[in-house]
């Protein structure tokens, strides 16, 4: 034994539990350390052997203290043991996991995105004399250890591009993924395709890929999580944490830390608990589904245990998941349910059209019953009833209706259709001859006649105009400021004041000479926008909660509803707009910013599955939204992917689905349930992206321009569809429902 290596590698550890401990004092440590530093001269004289048993004596008492404090650790501990350098990295994995690999899609810094890691990989199992090699993809966020190049695992738009690209790969080639993730958060670039939009087409996508999806979380930051982190079976290192935000910019938030200031020490340690990022906290809400157990302390590089143990536990889990949709698995499951070493069963990854299936379904179903517990359900006994029943009678009204009468009815339209083209066919060629007889002789018909009238006459004013428009219905209590208002654009512009009463009137908050959009009232669109009186709110009394007993939210939740009314910053209802009928969610910024928890999660699904039942247009109109709420933690973080593949079914299901953005519009909704609508608008002079200028600064230490998040920007780079001027909604969302959507629309 070398005893200088043996004890400076014991010092080494000394230095890395007090980086992780965040440099608090351990008297402990400090004795070890010193006790280390005095061991050359105590042990001068002595033999080797009795140097080297004195230098085992420190090892065994050094794990048993790192055994101690491991059981003390708190959750920033654990925070701080994920971003350490020394951490298990995915190229470790890679190495220690599986038996071969090889890298693709850009290798190290030559790459389009180097934190985005994505690798062809086997694992190979033996059953007597016969080797079986099971392919799998793996892609995942890669670190390194402390590879500048790498970003810290903060993946840019084409990273998660990338990741993507080659899941779909995955799926066509019918090969599980398995997704390592290991990310503070994505990066906010704002650049084509966009943070947002990416994470959104991800989740998307990821939620129909007919293959089994294993995760497998260290560190699960926020939307650059969600990004690779929907799956079938979602495991998460004992040592991880899974949050919506990262503990620093919680702190920030709930300190109101402004410019360079720092939040303190104290409140991010209380931000990091009461958030329940822990992989302990995920496992009792539901949100992942295994831990695997990691040394004291955490993994590192030459932790080869623990890689054995990563190895059993997603070989178990892409089993289990096959199984769970396959058809003769009786006795193997049973085999892998009360057995936890099953080297000997083995399981063919490969599915079966009717397998993958009911793999779909299965994720749909998993999602969907998530973060129950997390909202208030202030329904009464009666109204739960009247719900349930309602919903019945819809459901059944539905299926006579679209599934019995309306294809009769299609079938009948199709064959007078067809019988119809067939006869014009014949009398077309009829009045063909009989056109060109009466012009040989002199004689012209009194349809072409009529027709040179229209080319050549005058044309007449109609006597009576008429028009279908509806007067306002709602005054903004703006329009009582007795004065006048400048234009945000009128230096530049040359835009003259206007008096506020004629501006949040006549005007409707539109500048009438740049078009500047002034901040409007959720009130103005909902009486405004929709026919008067078609209004008919539902699922009111889901309320948002504190479902992580967060510090003092209780009262700041209640002061919210106190204010606006409201029970959550969701409002669900139906409504007609010039007759036509849809159901409409929306996220109100008067309320909390309008940030998304559990509850509002829930009024969102729920009213697209009853815009599903009733064959109904869906509209999102989002007067504002700050993201996902982060005081409810991964409750809040996981209706990401729960609204996004409610979303994909209800499209899926022919149905079409528009997205209108006004004022604000950041973060997590963004990127998720709102981004992965194909058809999105914004209302002029809104603001939209991924993470707002003062997230983007503190994470990044750039500063942005102040048209960085404009309606335009994301115009240019396709992530919405169209800017309207607040005077042309109700118009321009009349014809998209006329002009745009799935097969199964019967409104039109």
């Amino acid at each position: 034994m070398n005893i200088d290596k043996k004890l400076t590698e014991l010092s080494a550890r000394i230095n890395y539990t007090r980086d992780i401990l965040g440099n608090t004092s351990r008297p402990e440590l400090d004795a070890f350390s010193k006790e280390i530093l005095e061991f050359p001269d105590k042990y001068q004289a002595a033999t080797e052997d009795q140097a080297i048993k004195a230098v085992d004596s420190l090892d065994r008492r050094l794990a048993t203290m790192e055994s101690a404090i491991d059981t003390q650790l708190t959750a920033m501990d654990k925070v701080r043991i994920v971003r350490h350098p020394q951490r298990s990295c995915l190229k470790d994995i890679l190495e220690n996991v599986y038996d071969n690999y090889i890298e693709i899609g850009g290798k190290d810094e030559h790459s389009i995105d180097p934190g985005m890691l994505i690798a062809r990989a086997y694992i190979t199992r033996r059953k007597g004399k016969k080797i079986i090699n099971q392919p799998v993809m793996v892609v995942g966020q890669e670190k390194g250890h402390g590879q500048e190049f790498r970003n810290g695992g903060s993946i840019k738009p084409w990273g998660n591009s990338k990741a993507l690209k080659y899941m779909k790969v995955a799926a066509r080639e019918q090969i599980p993924i398995h997704a390592y993730v290991n990310t503070p958060g994505s990066y906010p670039v704002e650049d084509f395709p966009g943070a947002a939009q990416q994470i959104a087409e991800n989740i998307y996508e990821m939620a129909g890929l007919p293959v089994p999806i294993i995760a497998i979380f260290s560190e699960g930051g926020s939307g650059g999580a969600e990004a690779i982190g929907m799956a079938d079976k979602r495991l998460m290192l004992s040592h991880g944490y899974y949050s919506v935000i990262s503990p620093e910019g919680a702190a920030a938030i709930e300190g109101r830390i402004k410019g360079s200031e720092r939040a303190p020490v104290e409140l991010i340690e209380s931000c990091a608990l009461s958030q329940r990022i822990t992989a302990q906290d995920n496992l009792a809400n539901g949100y992942i589904d295994e831990i695997i157990e990691e040394p004291a302390l955490g993994a590192r590089a030459d932790h080869f245990d623990f890689y054995k143990q990563v190895r059993e536990q997603v070989i178990r889990a892409t089993d289990e998941v096959t199984l769970s949709v396959r058809g003769m698995r009786l006795f193997r499951a049973v085999a892998m349910r009360h057995f936890q070493k099953h080297a000997d069963i083995i399981v063919r990854w490969g599915l079966n059209d009717d397998a993958r299936r009911r793999l779909i379904a299965r994720r749909f179903k998993k999602y969907r019953k998530l973060a129950q517990h997390a909202y208030q359900d202030n329904r009464s006994m009666m109204e739960k009833l009247n719900a349930t029943s309602s919903g019945i009678v819809s459901t059944t009204s539905s299926a006579v209706q679209f599934g019995l009468i309306r294809p009769f009815q299609q079938r009948i339209a199709r064959f007078i259709e067809e019988a119809t083209d067939e006869f014009h066919v014949v009398t077309g060629k009829i009045n063909s001859t009989y056109t060109s007889v009466l012009k040989k002789m002199g004689v012209t018909s009194t349809v072409e006649r009529q027709k040179e009238l229209e080319l050549t006459g005058l044309s007449k004013t109609k006597s009576t105009e008429v028009v279908d428009e509806k007067g306002y219905n709602y005054v903004s209590p703006q329009a009582k400021i007795d004065r006048e208002i400048s234009c945000p654009h009128s230096k530049k512009r040359g835009c003259l004041d206007i008096w506020a009463r004629d501006l949040f009137t006549d005007f409707s908050g539109v500048c009438p000479n740049c078009g500047y959009n002034f901040p409007m009232e959720y009130q103005w669109y909902l009486n405004n926008v929709f026919d008067h009186g078609s209004i008919r709110e539902f699922n009111r009394d889901i309320a948002s909660g504190n479902p992580t007993g967060f510090p003092n939210f209780e009262e700041r939740l209640n002061a919210a509803k106190k204010k606006t009314g409201l029970e959550s910053s969701c409002m669900t209802f139906n409504a007609t707009l010039k007759g036509t009928r849809l159901t409409c969610a929306t996220l109100i910024a008067n309320f909390r910013g309008g940030s998304v928890g559990a509850a509002e999660g829930e009024k969102f699904i729920r009213a697209l599955e009853l815009a599903q039942t009733k064959h109904q247009p869906f509209l999102a109109y989002v007067h504002g939204t700050a993201g996902i709420r982060i005081q409810e933690g991964v409750n809040g973080l996981i209706q990401m992917p729960r609204c996004t593949m409610a979303v994909r079914k209800y499209i899926e299901e022919g149905g079409l689905y528009i997205v209108l953005y006004d004022t604000n519009s950041y973060a997590g909704p963004v990127a998720s349930f709102l981004g992965c609508s194909p058809y999105q608008y914004a209302v002029r002079s809104s603001r939209l992206g991924f993470a707002g200028p003062g997230v983007i600064k503190e994470t990044t230490g750039v500063e942005i321009p102040p048209d960085y998040h404009n309606c335009y920007k994301a115009l240019s780079r396709g992530h919405i569809q169209g800017v309207w001027s607040r005077k042309d909604i109700r118009k321009n969302m009349h014809q998209a429902f006329l002009t745009i959507g799935g097969r199964n629309l019967y409104y039109r």
